[in-house]
């Protein structure tokens, strides 16, 4: 509805006619307006606007480029930062622009094309035009936009390609040695000109000082004091919170290392946050002295960090919490090298720095270089020194100690070597060149242990998650199984150390011109996808697949358990079938989980129709076995000739199926060993089911008497025996039959029915030990026949029926073990 800018009147009585007036024209103006489109002039002239910005500031980037001015690398930096912005604020616009040009393009193939010798009404024919230059306008905003983003990452990698030059060009400038005389005579000259200047800057800063209020000046120094106070208490708290609450292992270590680190990096900057406090009071210094100020506050931050971190894993004072493995005379000795290595940091950066804001000159500029890169080679070399003769006299002590791995030795091996060709450079000329060297060596040191720290940390952390036991008393998904547990915690440690490894690179290559912010940028590009052939693959598409793959097979896992504990245990089926419904319900469940997946991906099923064919020439040539034996094991699921918990014989192998896999079926013998039998065995060879529906075990005896036996005394007594003998059933009945006369004995066989085969083994002998107790009482001897037979035949169904039981031999196997 439109609002009325100017309300009527009260006193204003509207007539029928006029509201009908007012209701016919605002559905006119609905109807003119294209649905689904709403973009308005504004913010058609806001995109306009944006993209002249955009080029604007391209245009002076690349001119700037193209000039053969000698851009300083700060401006270089800075303009590598625009370009970057301005390709991501580029794509930004032509993402939001695309949504309005695909609904207008929508709009004007609802209207169509007027037929061939028509014309379109006056309103569509205007609609038309209006919606044909709307769509030629957003047409040529968009592409103008993905223009501008393909420019401005060109201009981008001009900038880092210049700044690359220029440093390859720098470290190759030589200089006048400092052992050379000429070289010291033009310091000598340039002295006093730049103690003039250092002095202006130490008058600007004391009176800066001097301004502040005493009393200000007491907070300050009381703020000074609570921080030094507060870390003392918190460097004492922290031990006794890791070492009471932290679980216990190697998280509890790493957890105090990173609070030392933090605590180590907090206490000097707040310290030097409040100096630099006491000196801004009155907002007096000067733009460059007030960055100096800013600058030196951040480094010795960054020496905070660096000593707390040496500290953290030297452990000098505390053996138990190291997480390096280093001896502890070596910890005791290099305790106080992470203190002396960042104090060198700092006055190497606070005197170069010193040098630009003063505007020394070139020889003194070149002098504080080299002096500086000199103090912190050397430090470094000390450090190296230092520990190589304390682990030297570590194994002369110990002969038992361990061995210097190979690959630490290859890495001192190089530092010596780039700490000489750093200290050949600054003696020769190349002072540029060894500076850089000697500062790269102290960097990579220090985003190496702070790698490291982190990886152990992130590795801890995550396995936490594996030695978590679930509560016992709770009902968990698939994913709450310790199994899962281990392995979602190593997968989640992975990809942790993966991105910090990724990073510590980011932050080793950003001297070369590749920085974090490059290199993000990079990686923020493959948001576009890459495309092989047809299907595009895009990280969020692939994020989204995994996602709807673990949902499914969770659901699937949840799906199963309540089938398994509280839906197929009311039904009929028996315990064998159970198994096999579940065991296809998740061929099935799986099978789905990866068809939703691929969809999610992107990559319809229609798509790999080309992989199915590919895949079926390696089917006919190398996996025909794998496809018969899986295809076998389906047709078992599905007849169920054999199910899990039935006792069957397969060429030679006698025992209960305990479990049909997808391609073999295990089965456990009497001896509680485990037999794999190819699935396709069960389809193509006979195989005999012993407790197939269920049947009864047969126990037959035969007992060979002499001929002077009565023979219906003897009947009764056997006969007897099986009705006692409470594991022997009533129906069928058992029974007593004269089997033969021979020349000296008679031959009683004896049958009787059991529940299960599986027990027969049990009863008959028994039987036999009663029958021996019954003829020895009733005086009755039993004859010394050639065989004596004594067999149990169960009563089944084999898979080939037309196979009769054989008699069991004279020693029966030992029948399988239920569980």
């Amino acid at each position: 509805m439109i609002p009325f800018r100017n309300p009527p009147s009260p006193s204003i009585r509207w007539s029928w006619r006029g509201v009908v007036l007012s209701l016919s024209l605002m559905l006119m103006l609905a109807l003119a307006a294209p649905p689904g489109w709403s973009q308005p002039t504004d913010d058609a002239a806001s995109a306009d606007q944006s993209l002249d910005v955009l080029r604007k500031q391209i245009t002076t980037i690349q001119k700037t480029l193209d000039g053969d001015a000698d851009v300083p690398d700060a401006a270089l930096s800075q303009m590598k930062a625009d370009a970057l912005a301005a390709s991501a604020e580029a794509d930004k616009l032509a993402a939001s622009l695309a949504p309005d040009l695909a609904s207008v393009k929508a709009r004007l193939a609802e209207l169509g094309t007027p037929a061939a010798g028509t014309k379109d009404a006056p309103d569509v024919a205007a609609q038309r035009s209006q919606l044909d230059k709307a769509s030629s306008a957003l047409d040529a905003q968009v592409k103008l936009a993905r223009l501008l983003s393909v420019e401005a990452t060109q201009a981008s990698e001009q900038v880092s390609t210049v700044r690359r030059a220029q440093l390859q060009a720098r470290l190759g400038e030589r200089t006048a040695s400092i052992l050379a005389g000429s070289f010291w005579t033009q310091l000598h000259a340039e002295l006093p000109q730049n103690l003039q200047r250092l002095q202006t800057l130490g008058k600007e800063l004391s009176d800066a000082a001097r301004q502040t209020p005493l009393p200000a000046w007491g907070g300050i120094l009381a703020g000074m004091v609570l921080v030094i106070v507060a870390s003392l208490w918190a460097s004492r708290y922290l031990l006794v919170i890791t070492a009471t609450r932290v679980p216990h292992g190697r998280l509890r270590r790493s957890l105090h290392a990173l609070a030392v680190i933090l605590l180590a990096l907090a206490t000097p900057g707040l310290i030097a946050e409040l100096l630099a406090l006491g000196l801004r009071w009155n907002e007096h210094l000067s733009d460059k002295t007030d960055a100096f100020i800013s600058s030196l506050v951040g480094i010795i931050c960054f020496a905070g960090f660096t000593a707390g971190l040496g500290h953290a894993l030297l452990s000098a004072k505390r053996a138990s919490w190291r997480l390096l493995p280093l001896s502890d005379a070596l910890a005791l000795r290099m305790r106080r090298y992470p203190g002396v290595f960042a104090f060198v940091v700092v006055i190497v950066w606070a005197t170069e720095r010193i040098t630009i804001v003063i505007n020394a000159g070139l020889s003194t500029a070149v002098a504080v270089n080299c002096i500086v890169a000199l103090l912190l080679g050397l430090t470094v070399a000390f450090g190296l020194l230092r520990a190589e003769r304390c682990w030297r006299r570590v194994q002369a002590a110990d002969p038992a100690a361990p061995v210097t791995p190979l690959w630490l030795r290859g890495v001192v091996l190089v530092l010596w070597l780039t700490l000489a060709a750093s200290l050949i450079s600054l003696l020769v000329g190349y002072v540029a060149f060894g500076s850089f060297v000697a500062k790269q060596i102290a960097w990579v040191i220090v985003v190496v242990c702070s790698t490291y720290l982190l990886t152990v940390l992130i590795d801890d952390i995550c396995m936490l998650l594996a030695s978590t036991p679930p509560p016992p008393d709770a009902e968990h998904p698939v994913l709450a199984t310790p199994k899962a547990r281990d392995q979602a915690a190593v997968l989640l440690s992975g990809i942790g150390r993966a991105i910090t490894v990724l990073l510590a690179l980011m932050l080793l290559l950003a001297p070369f011109g590749e920085g974090p912010g490059e290199l993000f940028h990079r990686v923020g590009k493959l948001q576009d996808g890459l495309a092989i052939g047809e299907v595009a693959i895009r990280p969020a598409a692939v994020i989204q697949a995994l996602l709807v793959l673990v949902l499914a097979y969770v659901g699937i896992g949840l799906f199963k358990r309540w089938l398994q504990n509280s839906y197929l245990p009311t039904t009929s089926l028996d315990a064998g079938m159970q198994v096999s419904f579940l065991t296809l319900f998740g061929y099935a469940g799986g099978v789905t989980a990866v068809a939703l997946a691929l969809s999610a991906a992107g990559i319809g099923l229609e798509r790999i129709a080309w992989v199915a064919s590919a895949l079926s020439v390696g089917i006919g040539f190398g996996l025909q076995a794998v496809v018969q034996n899986f295809v076998s094991g389906l047709i078992l699921l599905a007849e169920r000739p054999v199910k899990v918990g039935d006792w069957v014989s397969l060429g030679g192998v006698e025992g209960d199926i305990r479990r049909i896999n997808v391609r073999a079926t295990e089965i456990q013998m009497g001896d509680r060993s485990t037999v794999i039998v190819p699935n396709s065995e069960f389809i193509t060879k006979t195989v005999r089911n012993v407790t197939l529906a269920s049947p009864l075990g047969l126990v037959q005896i035969k007992l060979p008497l002499p001929l002077s036996t009565d023979a219906e005394a003897a009947r009764a007594l056997i006969l007897a025996t099986f009705v006692d003998n409470p594991d022997i059933l009533d129906t069928p009945a058992p029974s007593v039959q004269l089997d033969g006369i021979d020349s000296s004995y008679l031959t009683f066989n004896a049958t009787g029915y059991a529940s299960s085969p599986r027990l027969t083994y049990g009863i008959r002998s028994s039987l036999l030990f009663e029958l021996l107790k019954r003829l020895r009482a009733a005086d009755m001897p039993i004859s010394k026949p050639s065989t004596m037979v004594l067999s149990t035949v169960p009563v089944t169904a084999a898979v080939a029926p037309e196979l009769a039981p054989a008699p069991a031999p004279a020693t029966p196997p030992v029948p399988p073990l239920t569980s």
